[in-house]
């Protein structure tokens, strides 16, 4: 990830002092930004009335603000892997 031109961060639910132990503990390259309130979860579809636990997704959002792609299907194992590809496929250098 790191040599493509790209900006990345991770999202959750969670609040911000339990984010920033786990990205400290995992020594993380990248910020969690917190939700507790799950307001932007629910503005993205990740959470709704039928659903409160957060959906793992990852959003593709273009320089221009857009979304390119949802990725819906994450597996834990090989992500990092499959966001390379997919951020080539949208054609990010």
């Amino acid at each position: 990830m790191k040599s493509l031109n790209v900006a990345y961060f991770a999202a959750s639910c969670d609040p911000q002092e339990k984010n920033k132990r786990f990205a400290e503990e995992l020594s993380l390259d990248y910020p969690i930004l917190s939700d507790p309130d799950r307001k932007v979860a629910g503005l993205f579809g990740v959470v709704n009335k039928e659903r409160t636990f957060p959906q793992r997704w990852t959003f593709y959002i273009g320089t221009d603000g857009r979304v390119l792609h949802v990725d819906k299907s994450v597996n834990v194992d090989s992500h990092g892997a499959d966001m390379a590809k997919q951020l080539k496929k949208l054609g990010v250098d």
